[in-house]
């Protein structure tokens, strides 16, 4: 299928955006995919706002700049202020519900709900909330395979054992959480 998938993460800085945006442009390049990461954030260093633009295609990309997004996966309400009017419609919208208490708004947008910090502290690192986000994205949207994604989890990660085993565990988490919801296809 030809096809092109573009995704914004977003939230407050040290919620790990920057990283999950990262390893899914590793992940879809390691795939031979066309991808395009753009990194944004605010004037502070941690609790300031965060967000990353994801684009993985199997051809050519005209332009990295996204303004209408087809998925935002968001950590938190600023966020969801933020990003959710620019989305297309028919966009897949996840949200963080451990932090955001309040649907969308938007009857035109494929909505769901993941406790993801209570997840991520079930497992006993809250840190590993970023993990399940992407985990759930990934199996949603099937934009790269899972297997795909834990390998590189261990390329980029691996050299922190303890770490590496919650966020395996964290993706399992974040799969299950979208079991049975199958968006689109694989680019």
């Amino acid at each position: 299928m030809s096809g092109q998938i573009d995704v914004v993460f977003a939230g407050f800085g040290g919620q790990g955006i920057m990283t999950a945006g990262q390893l899914l442009a590793y992940t879809a390049m390691e795939e031979g995919k066309q991808v395009c990461w753009i990194p944004s954030y605010g004037p502070e260093m941690r609790g300031g706002t965060a967000n990353c633009t994801i684009v993985v295609s199997d051809t050519r990309i005209g332009s990295p700049i996204i303004n209408n997004p087809a998925g935002a996966c968001v950590f938190n309400r600023p966020s969801l202020d933020k990003f959710v009017p620019s989305l297309r419609a028919g966009a897949l919208l996840l949200i963080n519900s451990s932090l955001i208490d309040t649907p969308s708004g938007r009857s035109d947008l494929i909505e769901v709900k993941i406790p993801i910090n209570e997840i991520a502290m079930k497992l006993g690192n809250p840190k590993a909330a970023n993990m399940v986000m992407l985990a759930a994205y990934v199996k949603a949207t099937g934009v790269v395979k899972m297997k795909s994604l834990e390998n590189m989890l261990i390329t980029k990660l691996g050299h922190k054992k303890s770490a590496l085993e919650i966020n395996k565990r964290a993706f399992k988490e974040g799969a299950k959480a979208v079991s049975g919801l199958q968006v689109r296809d694989k680019v």
